[in-house]
């Protein structure tokens, strides 16, 4: 593998990591020093066979299948290999090939991640370099198409000639991590620039993935902030008209290793939900945008103490506003969340617990349900309604206690959150769970189905007014007419007479 070489000289370090939480085995993973964790992880992911896993050596496999395979017609004999700024990007983590491609799936379309916000530099996005990264991705897909059509797609040019390559698509080049993008060229998600800049660099990344090739160009919008994109695009397309290359499509990505193993914020064109990481520091994409404001973490610390917020929330229906802007300007759009999801409020108001008195007041209940003994205890609040219910088999299982007892905590924390008594009360009467039979101890009721059923239809009596009757008894020794199995013998037969035989 000759693109292991490109490696040569990286920083690496050794991780343990497991894919599995119910699996205590462990996988090596060696990739750049500079790299996080979680892209330890999503490598184990994408990464199925078992043993040690490198970096290098994984993406040899991939970059080295692309090398071997023949230049395009009209490559210039001076080309540069691929090879070595594939495996750049990637260190970059500029660029990742998907599943397909990393696992080599031929049933399947292989294609690229490419990270945006990896485009950015000091001076604000650099549009040439993202125009050569995507030039790079789509002359790697159409030569790993050309030289692996018939594998792909199953045909037999023995008997049928193939159909025209330049119909079928090549591969697809999805993008991602878009808020964290506009985010380090201070622009917000939620906004018409940032919408306008996302369309622009999207329609810029169809135009180059559609140039040479029968399908149409998108229009790309005149954005403030990214002069000269469209005479880029221009440029770029007449360097390719009349090729009649293989089409190679575009789409957001969704949630996936992939774009873990890239370090992304969000995945796709989705916002950044949180300004944090999962570490608890800020993420880049939070620095960036405090930075545009002038802001320090420290300033943004005493604004949030004081009650004030630094950055301005993003909008659940921003999230839609991004997915309708982009309608246009790629082939390819991910699903949106629920619309009953997305439109409710990112923290829902919590009731507020009430407490009950220092000494309280209630009564305490002994009885028996079909000879099994039960303490029942209530606390009530100062204006004595229901605060607290506490039911303990005596002699019964540690289980069957320890069930009753979290089932007693449960529904006092639900009363003193403000949940009704009758609701409760409805849900367990005549509830058949555990010893059932004749109450002993308490003249209100003769009969019960189970304890519960007895311990909520006297809280009802207590606490609610309502008298309910006892549920109708069950016999247990009661038979059965009905057959066990699915007999037809007519009544009137009379069954022959049966003799037991001795068998020694």
């Amino acid at each position: 593998m000759t693109a292991r070489l490109h490696w040569t000289g990286v920083r690496m370090r050794t991780l343990r990591v497991t894919t599995d939480p119910d699996d205590s085995a462990t996988r090596s993973v060696t990739l750049p020093a500079a790299w996080e964790d979680d892209a330890a992880q999503a490598l184990a992911q994408i990464t199925q066979n078992g043993g040690p896993i490198r970096l290098s050596t994984e993406a040899a496999r991939w970059v080295d299948t692309i090398d071997a395979c023949p230049p395009l017609p009209g490559t210039p004999a001076n080309a540069p290999s691929p090879a070595r700024s594939l495996s750049y990007l990637l260190l970059m983590r500029q660029l990742a090939p998907n599943i397909a491609l990393w696992e080599r799936h031929p049933d399947e379309i292989p294609g690229f991640v490419v990270r945006l916000s990896g485009f950015v530099q000091e001076d604000g996005f650099a549009p040439e370099h993202f125009v050569a990264c995507l030039k790079l991705a789509c002359d790697s897909l159409r030569r790993l198409h050309a030289a692996t059509r018939v594998e792909r797609t199953g045909e037999l040019p023995l008997f049928d000639l193939p159909a025209d390559p330049s119909e079928e698509p090549a591969g697809i080049i999805l993008l991602t991590d878009l808020d964290a993008c506009l985010a380090s060229m201070g622009l917000d998600y939620d906004s018409d620039a940032g919408r306008e800049a996302a369309r622009a660099i999207a329609a810029l990344a169809t135009s180059i993935a559609h140039a040479g090739t029968n399908l149409s160009l998108p229009t790309i919008p005149a954005c403030a902030s990214l002069p000269g994109m469209r005479a880029l695009a221009a440029e770029a397309c007449a360097a390719m008209e009349g090729q009649h290359l293989s089409p190679v499509e575009t789409g957001f990505s969704g949630p996936g290793p992939v774009d873990a193993l890239l370090g992304v914020e969000s995945c796709g064109l989705a916002p950044v939900f949180s300004p944090l990481r999962s570490d608890g520091h800020l993420r880049a994409s939070t620095l960036a945008r405090l930075a545009y404001r002038g802001l320090t973490p420290e300033s943004a610390l005493a604004m949030a103490l004081a009650g004030e917020a630094p950055l301005p929330p993003t909008r659940p229906e921003a999230h839609a506003a991004m997915h309708k802007a982009m309608e246009r300007s790629v082939d390819f759009l991910p699903e949106l969340p629920e619309p009953e999801l997305a439109n409710l409020r990112a923290k829902l108001e919590r009731g507020a617990r009430r407490q009950l008195p220092m000494r309280q007041t209630g009564f305490t209940q002994r009885t028996a349900v079909g000879g099994h003994s039960l303490f029942m205890r209530t606390s009530e609040f100062e204006d004595g309604t229901l605060g607290e219910v506490s039911i303990i088999p005596t002699r019964e299982t540690p289980m069957a206690r320890g069930l009753m007892d979290c089932l007693g905590q449960a529904v006092s924390i639900g009363l003193q959150f403000g949940a009704p008594l009758d609701a409760f009360v409805e849900r367990f009467a005549y509830t058949r769970f555990g010893p059932a039979g004749t109450v002993e101890g308490d003249p209100g009721a003769a009969y019960a189905s189970s304890m519960l059923d007895y311990a909520f239809r006297t809280l009802s009596e207590a606490y609610l007014g309502q008298h309910m009757p006892d549920a109708p008894q069950i016999e247990p020794n009661a038979e059965d007419t009905s057959p066990m199995l699915p007999f037809d013998h007519s009544s009137g037969d009379t069954p022959r007479g049966r003799r037991l035989r001795l068998v020694s």
